[in-house]
């Protein structure tokens, strides 16, 4: 007991330190002009309310980018016409093989990276262009 009493006598002096701390604080932005804080906010009893509100956050203007032109080196193909042509390009590997591909033959010889691959052989599959042989190899249909 005599320990619970002497720790809320030690929070109840730590809050009158932070409570000084805070009409000090209030003081000196009033001496700055600055100060949207009026003087009866600072009592004892509106401390709990003021330090609880927050300003809300002002939101920054979105900034509009410059179109970028387009060059040789930077040119964008139709996401729907690059898909298509790349499964197609997959597609095409696979028909021409006569016992079937392997993913690793098809980064290879595509260029393309795994996850890539994985995508384009999924969706080659639902199309019904392609079946999976055995585990990794994919064949004709």
């Amino acid at each position: 007991m005599n320990n619970l009493k002497n720790n809320l006598m030690a929070i109840k002096k730590e809050l009158q330190r932070l409570m000084s701390k805070v009409e000090q604080l209030g003081r000196a932005l009033e001496k700055a002009g600055k100060s949207a804080i009026s003087s009866k906010t600072m009592e004892k009893k509106d401390v709990k309310k003021t330090v609880a509100k927050k300003a809300p956050a002002k939101k920054k203007p979105a900034v509009k980018k410059a179109p970028v032109k387009k060059t040789a080196s930077n040119q964008k193909v139709d996401a729907k016409a690059d898909a298509s042509t790349a499964i197609d390009t997959v597609v095409g590997i696979i028909q021409k093989s006569k016992s079937g591909v392997d993913v690793e033959t098809l980064i290879t010889k595509t260029g393309f990276d795994a996850k890539k691959i994985s995508n384009l052989v999924y969706k080659a599959k639902k199309r019904g262009d392609i079946k999976s042989g055995a585990k990794g190899i994919y064949v004709k249909k």
